[in-house]
This record gives C-alpha cells, sequence and structure tokens, in this order.
C-alpha cells in the first residue's frame, strides 16, 4: 500500500484524496476547516506558511505528494499591490518548495515517488484579469520542470494546468445558470471541468501507471488551450 500527502484537501484534493484512499494510505491536510477522516484516509492540521510547520504526521516513507493548495483572484492590474503578488506567490509556490524541501527525505526513501503540482490554462492563453495567478502559477510550471530534471530518476515532477473547474475556489464565477452556460460554452467539450475530472488525472500521475513521465504540465482544461 502507497502512502500519499495530500496537501490542501478542498476541492480538487479533496476528490483526489478520495480517489487515492480506495487503495492507498492517504494522509490529507487542512487549514482553516478541521476534517475526520475513515479507513486509509486521514487529516491533520497544516500551516503551510507557518513559521513552525508541524509534519510529525508524515510517514518515513511517501510515494507521493500533491501540492493542491491555491487562490483565483481575479482584479485589473493596475489595482494590484505589488505585496499582493508577493503574498500570492507565498502561497503558491514558496508553500509548494517548502512541503517539497521538508519531504525530501520520505520521499526519496521510496525509490519511485511522484510529485504533483497545480498551475492554470491562463499561463499559456493569457487572459484579461488574470496577472496575479498567472505569475505565480508560471513560476510553478518553472518549478516543475526544473525539479522534474535535479529529481529524477527517483522523483518524478509533473504539473496540471486546468481551465476554470467547478470548486469552492470559482464560485463566484460559476454562481448562476447564466455564468455556467457562459463558461461552458468557451470551451470546445461545451461544459465546466469538475474536480473529479482533474483529480483522475492527478491520480493517474501519482501512480506507478504514469512511471515514463516527468516534468510535464497537462493542459485539462476542455480542449480550450489547443482547439478553436
Amino acid at each position: 500500500m502507497n502512502n500519499y500527502l495530500i496537501v490542501g484537501t478542498s476541492g480538487i484534493g479533496k476528490s483526489l484524496s478520495e480517489q487515492l484512499a480506495v487503495e492507498n494510505n492517504v494522509i490529507g491536510t487542512y487549514f482553516r476547516n478541521p476534517k475526520s477522516g475513515s479507513g486509509n484516509l486521514s487529516f491533520h492540521y497544516l500551516d503551510i506558511l507557518g513559521e513552525n510547520m508541524d509534519l510529525s504526521f508524515v510517514p518515513d516513507k511517501l510515494d507521493g505528494l500533491a501540492y493542491c493548495v491555491g487562490s483565483v483572484n481575479l482584479k485589473p492590474f493596475s489595482r494590484i499591490p505589488v505585496a499582493e503578488f508577493v503574498e500570492d506567490y507565498k502561497l503558491q509556490v514558496a508553500g509548494a518548495v517548502r512541503i517539497i524541501q521538508a519531504c525530501l527525505p520520505a520521499l526519496k526513501k521510496s525509490g519511485q515517488a511522484s510529485i504533483v503540482l497545480f498551475s492554470t490554462v491562463a499561463v499559456q492563453m493569457g487572459f484579461n484579469f488574470h496577472s496575479l495567478v498567472s505569475a505565480s502559477k508560471g513560476a510553478v510550471e518553472g518549478l516543475t520542470k526544473a525539479l522534474a530534471a535535479e529529481l529524477s530518476p527517483t522523483i518524478r515532477v509533473n504539473c496540471i494546468a486546468p481551465s476554470i473547474t467547478q470548486t469552492s475556489l470559482t464560485h463566484q464565477f460559476l454562481n448562476t445558470p447564466e455564468k455556467m452556460e457562459a463558461n461552458a460554452q468557451r470551451h470546445p467539450l461545451k461544459r465546466i471541468g469538475t474536480d473529479n475530472d482533474i483529480a483522475a488525472t492527478a491520480a493517474f500521475l501519482l501512480s506507478d501507471k504514469s512511471s515514463w513521465i516527468t516534468g510535464q504540465v497537462f493542459h485539462v482544461d476542455g480542449g480550450i488551450s489547443s482547439i478553436r
């Protein structure tokens, strides 16, 4: 039975944890909303940006790590203070760096571990009002490729870049039937992505089924990044 650490277990992280826990030992983390686990799934409090990050619940060997923490703040560029860019970078990039560095010994013990990070289709597409999230997630994509090179062959590192997905993070953009339909129609597949859509790809990348894949950014986006 493999050991997986899922940092951030709402939305995509929640779905991923549940999918993996069917056949694996899954350690999930939360920050604001306590969760109770059962069976192969346990939850633990984690302040990813706290001065003293407590990871005493992480086992000695980890077979996979997914960093599912993020934010989506869409604003005109001229109205975003530099400090807000810094704070977003801390959450999206520095948080991932901290947890990966802390878990490296456990990941190396696996001999075939996998790390999954998350970006956004906006990095490659270029959307209005996306400068904040695109700046941070662009750094995540660069980190993915650098780590894939540095940590191979014993640790694989890949990234998923979704389009808008129906989770709590995007509720404000999808909170009416009109908004749902308008966003669905932008995609060749004519629907909004679900947390299960994204989690299924993440579960594959964490598993041995993707053992010859590393350094990739997967666009799980209903075709919006490649089809006109």
